[in-house]
């Protein structure tokens, strides 16, 4: 049987991913809720208040499942992770205080409004409640990656005890929220985010353009949700710069496994497809010779810090995974880019929505985003190894002294039985709302028909 250490990093694995799975849906889902709602105001046309209602159903199933798969890896902190626990509690508790009562409180009272206010409350009321979702669903997120961020590069803190029984204090609440990392890889979490949410539109509102169905509200949709993805894709290629930048500068290590780079007296190359071969410390495959040292140092020449540079005790051990999954979550923005950029380029032509070929690609496309988000994930995590706390505490001296092989492997065997029935349920509600689709209480308005359902689709404001 695999020992304690790899079993629980499974476990936390495997739960945390398929956590993640919602968050970004409900922020990228979030912000289409506040464009939709805004175009109604703006327009009058009952159209997109329907749309509006329509996915506001799918956000509050998307919000009530995050919630419950949320509240699973607390739990796991103190039963496999209490050395961890008690080593970043004054850490953790204050970053998940923060995002408890200034995000989720505010996000879960305004959801509320969000769903039970039509017609109870004035529209401006209704449409301030949908921003402080939205706003509230993002917010979450900060505070969860700033804690995230503090364990990649620690800062604001000193550390109390020795030994098993040290902990980090927090010296500088401010230093520690914005510690070097945070504030960069908020931003690419929230634009992958936003491409998760927008492509979630894009790919229901193809599919009913497909079956011919709704086809007034889906090419609003599609529109909404295009304009979202093709901004958000083109600031993921800034925001992945940025957050490459910081792991060159305080995670050499890191930033070298994800581009299998050994030498550190060579200069870099970047890339595109590959495999790593840790025990020869060779990597073998497509390159643009020198491309990292450009990305890196603005040169072609100059040397970027390889692995050779960490002593192998502290080096990250799955070298091709980090490799792998920070590849594919490459390829994948780039694609998006590509589709969206097309996509936008057709309807500026008036020819987007006859693409028969092009709406089956956006209904499959869905999966890209949280395939990109989850691998992003991966080689954030993996590549830190074998610290849980970078240069602080390694991953082997975070578990808990008390439990057992057996036990995490009953625990992780349940879990999964329970998060397959758990997905089986989710998928099989969404499933019923988008068959179902939305309600148009409006459609068999004689008078001022065009006010509301306009008979020239193209005139829709993108």
């Amino acid at each position: 049987m695999p020992s304690v250490e790899i079993l629980s990093r499974v476990q936390f694995a495997f739960t945390i991913a398929f956590h993640y799975i919602y968050p970004p849906l409900s922020i990228g889902l979030g912000l289409c809720l506040v464009i939709m709602e805004g175009l109604y105001l703006k327009t009058g046309k009952l159209l997109y208040k329907e749309i509006t209602k329509f996915w506001i159903k799918i956000f509050a199933l998307i919000f009530g499942i995050g919630v419950a798969t949320g509240i699973v890896m607390e739990f796991e902190f103190g039963t496999n992770w209490a050395t961890y626990s008690h080593y970043v509690g004054d850490i953790f508790g204050s970053a998940l205080a923060a995002e408890g009562i200034f995000a989720f409180a505010m996000e879960s009272a305004f959801l509320g409004v969000l769903l039970f206010g039509w017609d109870r409350v004035h529209k401006a009321v209704h449409y301030f409640s949908t921003i402080m979702v939205a706003f509230g669903s993002a917010l979450s997120a900060l505070w969860i990656v700033i804690a995230n961020s503090w364990q990649q590069t620690p800062a604001g803190y000193r550390i109390e005890g020795h030994a098993l029984g040290a902990r980090a204090v927090v010296t500088d609440f401010w230093e520690m929220v914005y510690n070097p990392s945070s504030i960069d890889r908020y931003a690419h979490v929230i634009i992958g985010s936003f491409l998760a949410g927008s492509f979630l539109v894009m790919s229901v509102a193809a599919w009913y353009i497909l079956k011919k169905r709704f086809e007034a509200h889906a090419q609003a949709m599609f529109k909404v949700g295009l304009s979202v993805a093709v901004i958000a894709a083109l600031m993921q290629l800034f925001t992945g710069h940025r957050s490459a930048h910081y792991v060159s500068k305080y995670q050499p290590a890191k930033l070298a496994a994800m581009e299998g780079h050994y030498d550190s007296l060579s200069v870099a190359d970047m890339y595109i497809v590959g495999w790593v071969n840790n025990k020869t410390e060779t990597t073998t495959g497509i390159k643009i010779p020198g491309g990292l040292s450009f990305l890196t140092h603005g040169s072609f020449s100059a040397p970027v810090e390889g692995l050779r540079a960490t002593p192998p005790q502290d080096r990250p051990g799955a070298v091709n995974f980090v490799f792998q999954t920070y590849h594919i979550m490459i390829s994948i923005g780039v694609t998006l880019i590509g589709l969206t950029l097309l996509a936008l380029l057709l309807l500026w032509k008036k020819k987007l929505f006859e693409q028969r070929w092009l709406m089956i690609i956006f209904a499959w496309a869905v999966l890209l985003p949280q395939i990109a988000n989850q691998m992003g994930w991966y080689a954030a995590e993996v590549g830190r190894q074998p610290w849980v706390v970078y240069k602080l505490l390694r991953t082997s001296d975070a578990l808990s002294r008390k439990v057992t092989a057996d036990q995490v492997m009953f625990s992780l065997i349940l879990f999964t039985l329970v998060y397959v029935l758990l997905f089986a349920l989710f998928l099989y509600l969404l499933n019923r709302k988008i068959q179902h689709g939305p309600d148009i209480s409006g459609s068999k308005r004689d008078d001022d028909h065009d006010q509301y359902y306009p008979n020239n689709l193209e005139n829709l404001p993108a």
